[in-house]
C-alpha cells in the first residue's frame, strides 16, 4: 500500500523541492493550497502528479479532512509568529485529529535548541512551535541542516565575487555546516517514507571554514582573492544590536539584523554537531561547496 505524504508550503522554495524529490518515489503526494498560493505552480504541481486540497480558512477541521489517511504530514511553511506559531499549530492540531502518526516541523535550520531566547529572533519562534509540538504525543522529526548552502552564492555576505574577497567573522578555519536545499528536500522527503522515528537529526553537505572558501575560489578561478576578517562575535553583537534600533517597524522575515543574527549563531561553538546523519540514506548524493561555486560560477 502506497504511503501518503501531505506537504504544506509546497510552493516556497523548499516546499517545491520537497515534492520533487517525492515525486521520484512510489508514493502518494498531496499539497494545500490556500488563495494566496500561486496558480500557476499549483497547476505544475497537479500536473505532475499530486494532489491538490484547496483550503479556504485554515481551520483545523478543513485541514484534518485532507489529512485522512496521511503517513506523514512536511512543514515546509516559512513566516513569522502567524505562520511559524499559528498557522503551523493549526496543521498540527489537524495532522492529530486525522491521526496522523508523523510530523516533520519546519525547522530547516542549524540546532538551535542550544541557545536562549532573543539570540535568533526567527529560531525563538521555531523553539516556542517545539514547546507546543513536545507536549502532543505524536512522532516528530525535526531536521538540523546547518544553513543553506545556496546562500553563498546570494544572501549570506561571505564571498564578494567582483572583489575577489572573502569576508568572514570570528576564526578563519572555524569550520560551518552547510546543505544545499535540494540535499535537504531530498533528505527530509527519505525521512518522511521511513519507519524510524528520531526526534531529532542533523546532516551537513559539507563543513567549510572561511579559509578553505577562499582556497576553493582560488583553485575554482585561477586568480587570488583575499581574506578579510571583520570582527569577533562580541563585535557583532553590537552591530546586531544597532541594527535593531533602526530598522523599520514593520516586521520583516529577513532584515539585515536577523541575518547577522543567524551568523552570530553559526560562529558560536553550540551550534556545532555533536554527530551526523548523513549515513542514514546512502543513495543521497551530498553536493560540495566546491561543486555548487564551480556550478555557479560556470553559469554566471
Amino acid at each position: 500500500m502506497k504511503k501518503i505524504i501531505l506537504v504544506a508550503g509546497a510552493t516556497g522554495n523548499l516546499g517545491e523541492r520537497v515534492i520533487k524529490s517525492l515525486l521520484t518515489k512510489d508514493v502518494e503526494i498531496r499539497i494545500l493550497a490556500r488563495e494566496n498560493s500561486s496558480l500557476e505552480k499549483l497547476a505544475q504541481l497537479k500536473n505532475s502528479g499530486a494532489i491538490v486540497y484547496k483550503i479556504n480558512y485554515w481551520t483545523t477541521e478543513e485541514i484534518s479532512e485532507a489529512c485522512k489517511g496521511v503517513t506523514c504530514v512536511i512543514s515546509c511553511l516559512a513566516g513569522l509568529r502567524e505562520v511559524v506559531i499559528d498557522a503551523q499549530k493549526v496543521l498540527l492540531d489537524a495532522a492529530i485529529l486525522a491521526n496522523v502518526p508523523r510530523f516533520i516541523p519546519s525547522d530547516y535550520s542549524l540546532d538551535f535548541t542550544k541557545f536562549h531566547a532573543g539570540e535568533n529572533r526567527n529560531l525563538d519562534l521555531r523553539r516556542e512551535f517545539h514547546s507546543y509540538l513536545d507536549q502532543t504525543k505524536i512522532a516528530a522529526t525535526t531536521i538540523f541542516n546547518g544553513a543553506f548552502m545556496d546562500m553563498l552564492t546570494n544572501e549570506m555576505p561571505l564571498i564578494l565575487f567582483k572583489q575577489k574577497t572573502i569576508i568572514y567573522w570570528g576564526n578563519k578555519d572555524r569550520k560551518w555546516d552547510f546543505t544545499t536545499m535540494d540535499n535537504t528536500a531530498e533528505f527530509t522527503a527519505c525521512v518522511a517514507l521511513s519507519n524510524a522515528t528520531p526526534r531529532y537529526l542533523h546532516i551537513a553537505g559539507d563543513e567549510i571554514s572561511p579559509n578553505m572558501v577562499r582556497n576553493i575560489m582560488q583553485e575554482i578561478t585561477g586568480e587570488k582573492h583575499k581574506l578579510i576578517r571583520t570582527g569577533g562575535q562580541a563585535l557583532l553583537g553590537l552591530i546586531i544590536k544597532i541594527a535593531k534600533k533602526f530598522s523599520s517597524a514593520e516586521p520583516e522575515l529577513y532584515p539585515a539584523w536577523q541575518g547577522m543574527q543567524y551568523m552570530h549563531n553559526m560562529i558560536d561553538d553550540r551550534s556545532l554537531m555533536p554527530k551526523k546523519d548523513n549515513n542514514m540514506f546512502p543513495e543521497i548524493k551530498w553536493t560540495s561547496t566546491k561543486e555548487l561555486l564551480s556550478n555557479y560560477i560556470k553559469n554566471t
